[in-house]
């Protein structure tokens, strides 16, 4: 998240560093997914991902990624 836009928000209107606006939004997460539910949401916009990155990944490339990294977010932290 490179812009304070792309943050979440807290109830009180505060921003969250924790969270994405995409994810939370007025203190409650924006979506009652699973980690796996997210992951293949998410994997729709590897398009407009791959518009702004050097290197481009497959749908595939892209779930194997989430699937890593997804685990080590707080919301889905087993920790």
């Amino acid at each position: 998240m490179t812009s304070p836009e792309h943050l979440g928000s807290n109830q009180d209107g505060s921003i969250n560093n924790e969270y994405c606006s995409f994810c939370f939004n007025k203190g409650s997460f924006t979506q009652d997914l699973t980690m796996d539910e997210m992951i293949q949401h998410c994997a729709q916009f590897v398009d407009e991902f791959n518009a702004g990155s050097d290197k481009e990944l497959t749908k595939e490339e892209a779930i194997l990624q989430m699937k890593e990294f997804f685990p080590k977010l707080k919301r889905w932290s087993k920790s």
